[in-house]
């Protein structure tokens, strides 16, 4: 049981620093794109800002795309980000999830141990009634 939770663990958090690297390479790539087609972005930084702010929905409105070939490469990079942002968040939620139910399920585990005990000293104190009842009955 532990190990499968190990398990279960271990996947969350590569899913986690997979996305996460997906996350850098969709920004560095729309920074490239931005910084490329784009003739008011002057160096790969304000492209990366750029990528970044679109690709949050942010838009502060500092760097715009003012071509239509820029406009149409910040929807792909609004979707690809949305997409990419969302996996990243739903990466965390399911580490503090696993987490939370990892610590109900010890305490079912510990419940289910100790109504396991219980139900195995009634079968015993049965079997040793049943016991005397027979010595007592056996022996006139």
């Amino acid at each position: 049981m532990a190990r499968i939770r190990r398990a279960r663990l271990h996947l969350i958090r590569r899913g986690l620093f997979y996305s996460l690297g997906l996350c850098v390479v969709i920004l560095l790539l729309g920074g490239i794109g931005f910084w490329w087609l784009e003739p008011g972005i002057r160096s790969l930084q304000d492209g990366l800002w750029l990528a970044f702010t679109t690709a949050a929905t942010v838009g502060y409105g500092d760097l715009v795309p003012r071509t239509h070939v820029g406009r149409a490469f910040s929807v792909v990079v609004v979707l690809l980000g949305l997409a990419v942002l969302s996996l990243v968040t739903a990466s965390l939620a399911a580490l503090f999830v696993e987490q939370e139910v990892e610590e109900e399920e010890h305490q079912i585990e510990r419940d289910l141990m100790r109504e396991i005990h219980a139900l195995r000293r009634q079968v015993e104190l049965l079997h040793e009634r049943l016991d005397r009842n027979q010595q007592g009955s056996s022996h006139p």
